[in-house]
């Protein structure tokens, strides 16, 4: 099969496209002939400086496509199937193999790149808003990088479940793209004073939570900008203006920060329900997968470096 890899880490320039031997499937898992690669933030930051498991390594961690052979032990997922796949790494290819058990099947005549860019993000989203941020109708939120996938996600989520929702970007451009996805106000977090067009916007009393993607220095204006009791939820990292964060303004209010990994938790029972449901709300049209633009497998390359651009408005995919 052909696959991007890459030898070492660094900008995106170190990802070649090659021929590779095909993954195995092996007992309680199935084997994904691939037709759509989400490219995800933790696919760059791998890429960027994580770790390797082989040389050459396949970068990539969701994919969908149909099933063409299934291991021994499966019972509950057949050859032609379609299905959205996760695994720790492996999705920037022609095949894709992992367990059973992490896949969802893609419900009839729903559009498989769509459904391809929805368990992580969309299941990020739902927890940092709701199992963690236990946000709830009538709040207020503030959605940091909301052009990303998550924030694409979270910003649709926040506003049906009733919440007042405030987005940053880097860009005007990028925030005007992201009002039909329920947007109520939105900052450009690149320019001096966003702390305080936040607490202007939210009527001088804070946000009552945050949902954090970028860390570093936004992280801590993040914090600055909760009310009383509020919450900020951190997760992950984009790497960008790294600094230590100083929890002494947490205290005064009452407010809280909490870290969340949605793969932590992804195999449990809670969470395959959650991402089954959002594929389903994503097959009906009730919510949206926002797609800024597709590449060609050979061109991940080209699809990495536009992603660190920072041009992009919710997904990018690669199509085998």
């Amino acid at each position: 099969m052909r696959a991007a890899v890459y030898y070492e880490t660094g900008s995106p320039e170190v990802l070649r496209y090659e021929e590779v031997p095909d993954p195995v499937c092996f007992p309680g898992g199935v084997l994904i002939q691939v037709e759509a690669v989400s490219i995800e933030g933790g696919d760059t930051l791998n890429r960027l400086g994580g770790e390797m498991p082989a040389v050459p390594h396949i970068v990539g961690y969701q994919c969908a496509g149909t099933i063409i052979e299934v291991g021994d032990g499966v019972t509950d997922r057949n050859v032609g199937q379609r299905v959205v796949a996760s695994s720790f790494y492996g999705s920037h290819a022609e095949k894709f193999a992992t367990l059973a058990m992490m896949t969802w099947p893609i419900p009839d005549g729903a559009d498989l790149v769509a459904c391809a860019c929805v368990p992580i993000a969309f299941g990020t989203a739902s927890d940092c808003l709701f199992e963690f941020g236990k946000l709830q109708a009538g709040e207020t939120v503030l959605i940091q990088a909301g052009a990303g996938g998550v924030g694409t996600a979270a910003i649709q989520l926040a506003k049906r479940a009733g919440a007042t929702v405030l987005a940053t970007a880097s860009s005007p451009e990028r925030l005007e793209r992201l009002r039909d996805l329920g947007m109520d106000h939105g900052i450009d977090y690149t320019k001096d004073g966003w702390v305080d067009d936040v607490r202007t916007a939210s009527g001088g009393w804070g946000v009552n939570v945050v949902v954090d993607s970028v860390g570093g220095k936004i992280l801590d204006g993040s914090i600055a900008c909760l009310a009383p009791r509020g919450r900020a939820i951190s997760v992950g990292s984009a790497g960008r203006d790294p600094q230590l964060l100083d929890i002494s303004n947490l205290a005064p209010g009452n407010r809280s920060l909490t870290g969340v990994f949605f793969g932590a938790e992804i195999g449990t029972e809670r969470t395959q329900k959650l991402i089954t449901d959002l594929i389903a709300d994503v097959a009906s049209g009730a919510l949206k997968v926002v797609l800024d633009r597709t590449f060609p497998l050979s061109d991940a390359a080209d699809a990495h470096a536009y992603i660190e651009s920072r041009q992009a408005v919710g997904r990018v995919v690669l199509i085998p």
